[in-house]
């Protein structure tokens, strides 16, 4: 698993390498044209002195004189191999020499610098002619000598960098490790955490860009607690719930096995299917509810047909035993919605449920549009006494069921449509209708 310590190390250190190497190179290959530059200057002025001592003295040169005709001198030994001097006649005869320089010829008879190779060794010259006295003074430095110079300096530079380089890593290291420390206490209180201890952290004392960090623990923390509070909440929702019906079922069933008459038995049986059915409903969309709530947001949103989800959930919800029809405008085919399929299903047949249970006695279910485009408002509108209105808030709230209430009502099918519609940006909207009944409305945010 990667470090991020380890890494942060390295890229300080390798970093800091190259910013040392390439300052390094920049005074290697500055100190090198300087070095040159002075040499040069120094070749020079050399070969400027010497014509100048042959102008005055007009006397030959001391083979063994270094940089100065017609007397001898005490040079030191390291001097004397750094500059080589030359003094020759323009008919080609070698007049004197310094005892460093060679016997052949330091330069072609050209005057001012160049290079050239006697002996396996490279040579920069200097020459200069004196016309009056038919001579040619040439001054040389050997180039092998000139380079030692230049790299005596650099590793003069390299001595200090290889000293520097280990202490400053182990600073380097050292900061990581503190830098990082904040992060260490974090993961270590973490560790020690139980599972359900799901307190905010605190972020006294923690660096800025560690911040974000925390807020979004604290934020995830938030949530996971919401959501098993309201698996709490649900689980014992559900087991009063369901032990409700249960115990009816039990009761109608000991009813019809003790009684002889026909009618009460008959009458029992009844509230069994209604209570079979009540429970089976009841479990499904309890499982609806779970997988809803188990998705963060819509996984996929497509264009669906509105018209042709619609009549196939008519098609299969209308109650013939009540007459109770469901109606879904033509216009509902020409409409496409943005949203995902299975959710939309989801929350339109509990409307349709919902809506039909709520319906009288050969009443109807009509379902319409308000708009068209991508902001389609689909209405599902009922014959039914409608919610009070003390009451609409509420109507969404988890196994809330207010006073006009069914018998197969579990009060899941509202918070069902809400949180299915939520999860791909949808709304659901109530409204009484004036005439009676009830008006839901399946809203797009962006139409709202």
């Amino acid at each position: 698993m990667p470090s991020i310590s380890n890494r942060l190390f390295w890229i300080l250190v390798l970093t800091t390498g190259i910013v040392w190497l390439s300052a390094v190179l920049w005074i290697f290959l500055s100190t090198r044209a300087e070095v040159e530059r002075v040499l040069d200057s120094r070749l020079i002025e050399a070969a400027r002195m010497v014509s100048s001592l042959v102008v005055k003295q007009e006397v030959g040169i001391d083979p063994g004189l270094t940089g100065s005709v017609g007397q001898s001198a005490r040079v030191h030994p390291s001097y004397n191999r750094h500059l080589s001097c030359q003094v020759w006649s323009l008919q080609g005869t070698l007049i004197g020499r310094s005892d460093s320089a060679p016997d052949r010829k330091l330069a072609e008879s050209t005057d001012g610098f160049s290079e050239t190779e006697i002996d396996g060794e490279q040579w920069r010259v200097y020459a200069v002619t004196n016309a009056e006295l038919g001579v040619r003074v040439m001054v040389g430095d050997n180039l092998r000598i000139r380079d030692g110079l230049v790299n005596d300096v650099i590793r003069g530079l390299l001595l200090p960098v290889m000293l520097i380089l280990p202490a400053l890593a182990a600073l380097i290291w050292l900061s990581v490790r503190r830098g990082l420390a904040p992060l260490n206490k974090i993961a270590h209180d973490l560790a020690r955490r139980q599972a359900c201890d799901l307190r905010p952290i605190a972020n006294v004392e923690t660096a800025r860009e560690i911040v974000p960090v925390l807020q979004s623990l604290n934020g995830l923390f938030e949530r996971v607690a919401g959501l098993r509070e309201r698996e709490r909440n649900f689980t014992a929702f559900a087991a009063h719930e369901l032990r409700t019906p249960l115990a009816g079922l039990k009761t109608q069933a000991q009813v019809a096995l003790a009684s002889d008459d026909r009618t009460i038995r008959d009458q029992a049986l009844r509230q069994i299917m209604i209570g079979v059915d009540r429970t089976g409903r009841l479990v499904r969309q309890l499982l609806d509810l779970s997988a809803v709530e188990a998705r963060e947001k819509a996984d996929r949103q497509d264009l669906v047909n509105a018209g042709e989800i619609l009549r196939l959930l008519a098609a299969e919800l209308s109650d013939s035993t009540r007459r109770v029809s469901i109606e879904v405008s033509p216009i509902l085919d020409t409409i496409e919605l943005e949203i995902e399929p299975d959710l939309f299903m989801l929350a339109a047949r509990n409307l349709f449920e919902n809506a039909v249970n709520h319906s009288p006695l050969g009443g109807a279910v009509r379902c319409r549009t308000a708009s068209l485009g991508e902001g389609a408002t689909i209405i599902i509108e009922d014959d039914g006494p409608g919610i009070p209105e003390e009451e609409l808030s509420r109507v969404t709230e988890r196994f809330f069921r207010g006073r006009n209430k069914v018998p197969i009502g579990s009060g899941l099918g509202l918070a069902i449509v809400e949180l299915a519609l939520g999860r791909s940006g949808w709304s659901l909207q109530l409204r009484n209708r004036p005439t009676g009944g009830l008006n839901a409305e399946i809203v797009h945010r962006q139409a709202s």
